[in-house]
């Protein structure tokens, strides 16, 4: 009885061995591993996990196709300009030229457009920022302006302008020049300027009264052209 007794824990201990080697090896179960289905599961999200979901809350993965969903009917070139120009006014017919040669042209975004580049391009040529100016300006307008900003340099000089309204924007003149769209705008505008010289002392303008300005700008770009920026090629003051 003893002998058995003996043997019996001696199998005993070798099976709490092996047992105890086998959990160190395979680890144990959490209760958080995913079933093996889960793996290869193929099933449509469901609505929120995926791109798409139907309004009906089962998944779908339609994609719709061109010509399947109602797309909104287009505005007529003549509907775009209401409120913007006037039908008798020079520049009426050559925006519409320029909107059939590039359908995407939208003239009251052009204004607004326009409106920010001319801060821009009057503010810059006032610091001399010359970088900015060159990617606004045509090649020709840029000689121009650095040209005047070299002199005001060379002389020490510098202009102080701030703007204190843009009053009005409104397209003077429009045509479609071989492929070239150009768009004139006259701007209205209250500004404060001075020019100091290399001693500080203001030598044209006011740094305290407001003038009224009125420029007339030449916006143009090629319709055909990746480029979609205008840039201004004509300048002339109305005063």
């Amino acid at each position: 009885m003893q002998n058995f007794d003996i043997l019996t824990l001696v199998f005993l201990g070798l099976a709490v061995f092996v047992i105890l080697k086998l959990r160190s090896v395979l680890g144990q179960r959490t209760g958080t591993e995913r079933p093996p289905g889960e793996i290869f599961d193929r099933r449509p999200p469901a609505p929120g996990e995926g791109d798409r979901a139907d309004p009906s809350g089962a998944a779908s993965n339609i994609v719709p196709m061109p010509g399947t969903r109602r797309e909104a009917a287009p505005v007529e070139p003549e509907a775009r300009l209401e409120g913007v120009i006037a039908r008798d006014a020079p520049g009426y017919n050559g925006l519409l030229e320029i909107m059939r040669a590039d359908p995407a042209f939208d003239p009251a975004e052009f204004v607004a457009g326009a409106r920010a580049a001319y801060e821009m391009i009057v503010t810059a040529f006032a610091g001399g920022d010359r970088r900015t100016l060159k990617d606004l300006l045509s090649r020709e307008v840029y000689e121009g302006f650095e040209a005047a900003i070299r002199d005001r340099e060379t002389r020490g000089e510098r202009v102080e302008t701030q703007f204190v309204s843009i009053d009005k924007a409104d397209i003077a003149d429009a045509m479609l020049r071989a492929r070239s769209a150009e768009v004139t705008v006259r701007f209205q505008s209250k500004l404060i300027t001075a020019t100091r010289d290399k001693t500080g002392a203001v030598i044209d303008g006011s740094p305290e009264k407001v003038i009224d300005v009125i420029d007339i700008w030449t916006f143009a770009r090629e319709v055909t052209a990746r480029d979609p920026n205008w840039r201004l090629i004509a300048t002339e003051s109305a005063q």
